[in-house]
């Protein structure tokens, strides 16, 4: 009997008990559509993480104003130190070798940006120009402001993609005014869509598309800032070898404990070590989803083991037929070897589906954000047809070991 009668007789056993197969399958089913869902959650979070950490730039070293409050019993609460300074900026690009840049900020929260009867709510952001380069900023429409613009404080801006279409919808932007606060800025830029950070980058939970870029010197000459308020919210530095961000960051650190007379009133974030352990984090949670999605896989195999024992059972009588009729050994193991296959093949394209369909509810339910890599679906369909075929072998060779003359026995 050739392979195709062989697949006629495996199809058409299939076919016969449709209710019994398909229960069967749901284990394969399932298994496959779990294995897709989970490495596809698996793969969105490590994109996600690897997004909010490149907001940072892995080649950057972060200092972070932390003022320090202290309580007094005459004066009350009382502001022992309030963070970082352009003069702690300026020295650790002077001082330090290894930086290439440094670029201090200074945020404005909660401002009101409006344009005729358009407003929004924007986070003002006063930096160097060099913040477009460290941070490989892309311009939409227009340029960055340059240092002229910075020494003089002009009032010039560039716009975050969401206030820009807030307040100018499809109108070209560049040249036009627009009031922040009560100062009038002139738009110079506009900046290109940037993912949101949700706090996994050490920066908070911030929408940068909501951010509003001046030069640090307009920031502080043209709005009143609170002497308990830190001079400068956050240093980026630039380093020059990547191989020696942790250095250079040692470095820094000791420079700013020096300055400060040991007092942490800021904190240091290495974006490359978080990236490194966001990396291990998720291995560590890949391995374990793919082996709770590989026990339902395993689970599938042995419900079709155990079904095709007893469809065997049930079918010795047909068995003695066909061995009467001149099927040998072999072609009776390949009709039931071929049998559980179809049927952990179907349970596959099943399972891949469903495993769509479930990344799809997940990532819209959920706000998950969900990949489907290729990886995923070859690597569950592959070990669900494999399984069918490994778990499909000792029924199928118990089946062609029976006797003849005793199957034709039995009622």
């Amino acid at each position: 009997m050739n392979f195709r009668e062989s697949f006629s007789v495996s199809l058409n056993g299939i076919l016969t008990h449709k209710l019994r197969s398909f229960l069967t399958m749901l284990g394969i089913i399932f298994g496959v559509a779990a294995v897709i869902a989970m490495l596809s959650i698996g793969a969105g979070a490590k994109k996600e993480a690897l997004d909010q950490i490149k907001l940072l730039g892995v080649n950057n070293v972060i200092f972070r104003s932390e003022p320090i409050e202290k309580e007094d019993d005459e004066r009350g609460t009382i502001v022992e130190s309030t963070g970082l300074t352009m003069d702690d900026s300026r020295s650790l690009y002077i001082i330090n070798p290894l930086v290439k840049a440094s670029v201090p900020q200074k945020e404005i929260t909660d401002m009101r940006a409006a344009r005729g009867s358009n407003e929004t709510t924007v986070t003002l952001v006063g930096t160097t120009p060099k913040f477009k380069d460290v941070l490989n900023i892309d311009l939409k429409q227009g340029s960055f402001f340059n240092y002229q613009d910075m020494h003089q404080a002009r009032r010039v801006c560039v716009l975050g993609n969401s206030v820009r279409k807030e307040l100018f919808q499809y109108k070209y932007p560049i040249s036009k005014l627009i009031k922040i606060g009560d100062v009038w800025f002139t738009v110079i830029g506009t900046m290109e869509p940037k993912p949101r950070s949700t706090g996994k980058g050490g920066i908070g939970d911030r929408d940068m598309n909501y951010d509003v870029y001046i030069p640090i010197s307009t920031a502080t000459f043209r709005f009143e800032i609170s002497k308990s308020d830190p001079e400068v919210d956050q240093i980026i530095l630039n380093i020059k070898d990547e191989e020696k961000i942790k250095e250079a960051a040692n470095i820094a650190n000791s420079l700013i404990s020096i300055r400060h007379n040991n007092l942490q009133d800021y904190k240091v974030i290495v974006p490359e070590e978080l990236m490194r352990q966001s990396q291990k984090t998720q291995s560590i949670f890949n391995i374990v989803m793919g082996a709770i999605a590989g026990i339902s896989l395993l689970v599938g195999g042995i419900g079709i083991m155990n079904i095709m024992l007893a469809s065997i059972l049930e079918r010795t009588r047909e068995i003695g037929v066909r061995r009467a009729l001149g099927a040998t050994r072999k072609d009776i193991l390949g009709q039931f070897l071929i049998e559980a296959v179809l049927l952990s093949f179907t349970g596959g394209i099943v399972g891949i589906l469903l495993g769509f369909l479930m990344t799809k509810i997940i990532s819209s339910y959920a706000h998950w954000k969900t990949i489907i890599e290729f990886g995923s679906i070859f690597l569950s369909f592959g070990v669900s047809v494999s399984i069918g075929m490994i778990f499909g072998i000792y029924p199928a060779r118990k089946a062609a070991m029976m006797d003849p003359i005793e199957s034709l026995r039995y009622e």
